[in-house]
């Protein structure tokens, strides 16, 4: 791969990284090292607390524009626009150097000299293995396999989404071989592992779930209130809108989450509704099945445009 011609390579995760960002990160820079290139890996926001560990294998750092003057190329893992990563990833641009993206979401930008786009992949780590596998899969140690699993693991949700294919089940297993460890040192690290006060903002979250349009759609939502009354932050919110998601009739959910000027949205379906669409309806986006979105104004009407949103989209559909 051209990657390989490089002598300083920086690789960027997107911002609010998940596990398959950084997993794919990790497991890129240790891949880009064995094969003689330096890295430095990027982010512009703090890792959550579950995947810490993570950055044990390659510490990640804050971008400054100046000192990336140096780098002969950068890379983009788990993302496929400029904005996705930062602000300082948006003007690296002005720089001229090559920038490269490996990815599975649709509709990627065309400022990408070289990338690996493939929006039926279930995650960036399974992108990320066949890299592995095409160049020297014996490069696999057990930094890059835990790193990858990781990747794997979330971006499934366990292997529970429609994303899931055999050739996802045999890189999970084959990182297993290689990496020489079981699943439930990585599942308990990123998902055994929750403060007390985590549970207690679940609890109010769980008490806002309504039901919409035939009991097939539910929302859940957390305010700024809930985080000051449990003492948690955006990053507790973790994995929160998988349980409105659980309920038996509905098709589709969306999370709401108060930030300090506007609200993330989280949407997840788990039928023929597609996210992305409604997602983009507000300037957002994502996969068919799972897409998130920011609002401008107050919860309840965000409530209430979103669904209306959704509803107009279904009716075309």
């Amino acid at each position: 791969p051209e990657l390989l011609s490089h002598k300083k390579i920086g690789v960027f995760s997107h911002v609010r990284p998940d596990g398959d960002c950084l997993g794919s990160q990790v497991a890129l820079c240790l891949w880009l090292e064995k094969n003689g290139v330096a890295s430095i890996a990027f982010n512009e926001d703090e890792v959550s607390k579950n995947m810490e560990w993570l950055t044990e294998f390659k510490k990640i750092e804050k971008p400054d524009l100046s000192d990336l003057k140096e780098f002969d190329a950068f890379a983009f893992v788990d993302g496929n626009a400029l904005h996705r990563f930062g602000k300082t990833a948006e003007k690296l641009t002005e720089l001229g150097k090559p920038l490269y993206m490996i990815d599975h979401h649709p509709q990627p930008e065309e400022i990408f000299k070289e990338f690996v786009s493939k929006t039926d992949a279930s995650s960036t780590c399974e992108l990320l293995y066949n890299l592995y596998e095409e160049h020297d899969i014996s490069q696999i140690d057990q930094q890059s396999a835990k790193a990858m699993y990781v990747g794997i693991v979330t971006d499934t949700g366990s292997f529970q989404f429609d994303s899931v294919k055999p050739g996802t089940m045999k890189a999970a297993a084959s990182l297993l071989e290689f990496g020489h460890f079981t699943p439930d040192e990585v599942v308990q690290k990123v998902y055994s592992s929750k403060p007390m006060k985590q549970i207690k903002l679940l609890g109010l979250a769980l008490e806002t779930i309504s039901l919409h349009e035939n009991q097939q759609i539910a929302t859940m939502y957390v305010t700024k209130a809930m985080f000051q009354e449990t003492g948690t932050s955006n990053e507790d919110t973790e994995g929160f809108v998988a349980y409105p998601l659980s309920i038996e009739g509905v098709k589709a959910c969306i999370f709401f989450r108060e930030d300090e000027d506007r609200i993330k949205l989280s949407l997840r379906s788990q039928s023929d509704i597609d996210v992305n669409k409604w997602a983009r309806e507000l300037n957002g986006g994502g996969h068919k099945k799972a897409a998130g979105a920011w609002y401008d104004g107050n919860m309840e009407s965000a409530i209430q445009n979103v669904i209306r949103i959704g509803r107009k989209q279904w009716i075309n559909d």
